[in-house]
């Protein structure tokens, strides 16, 4: 987005752009559901192109927020901290940077979990993306938030979202124990190297809920100061 068209948008709302970035970044990482339906079901021109819309949201995502860097007013008539904001950007985007991460880790190998492991994988990642989702809407309460001055059931409600951000983190740390298990049992059958790169993949989508869940902690930290 251009600066000029970032420069209109703080002038209507000064936290509008952080909403604008978390919706790139959660249809970013979304697209990593369709994306592993097509390296199970070996369709890997699909598993490509849609590696390649990732890319280019990630890198939408990426160039939004250089340029709300660049143009996030400062001085005394900020409703939040100046550093809040950009911490939260920077959470926000490394979401983005993960899930072009997962996939391209997993085109560049070929990597396709094990049957017996992908319906656990699959009810694993969805839970992650939860939390990614939940981060969204979360963030697109600032406006609101900023309206009723950080008081009355507008914070009530973030503060719901924020507390069920911890919840899908720790239902995905389980997930993610069920998955390593699963995978584990089936070690001695598989390649060596693809199975190191398996547990990668976990652990990355694991992130996912993690990152999503620092979202919260940050948008939190910035309610008590407000």
């Amino acid at each position: 987005m251009p600066v000029n068209s970032i420069l209109g948008v703080f002038a209507k709302s000064p936290l509008k752009p952080l909403e604008l970035h978390i919706d790139k970044v959660n249809e970013c990482a979304s697209l990593l559901i369709p994306f592993f339906d097509a390296t199970t079901s070996g369709d890997w021109d699909e598993a490509i192109k849609i590696r390649k819309q990732i890319s280019l949201l990630e890198k939408d995502a990426d160039s939004l927020k250089r340029e709300i860097r660049l143009t996030l007013p400062g001085g005394l008539f900020m409703p939040v901290e100046r550093t809040d904001l950009l911490e939260l950007l920077t959470q926000q985007d490394k979401i983005a940077n993960t899930a072009k991460d997962i996939s391209g880790r997993v085109i560049g190998r070929q990597l396709v979990l094990p049957q017996p492991v992908q319906a656990a994988f699959d009810a694993y990642l969805k839970r992650c993306l939860d939390a990614v989702s939940l981060a969204k809407q979360a963030i697109n309460e600032l406006d609101d938030l900023l309206e009723t001055g950080f008081r009355g059931r507008e914070v009530e409600l973030v503060a719901k979202m924020i507390n069920e951000l911890d919840i899908i983190e720790e239902d995905s740390d389980d997930l993610q124990i069920q998955v390593r298990r699963q995978l584990y049992a089936l070690e001695e059958g598989l390649n060596p190297v693809d199975v190191m790169f398996m547990y990668k993949i976990i652990e990355w989508v694991g992130g996912l809920a993690d990152l999503a869940e620092r979202v919260g902690s940050r948008l939190e930290l910035m309610l008590a100061r407000n």
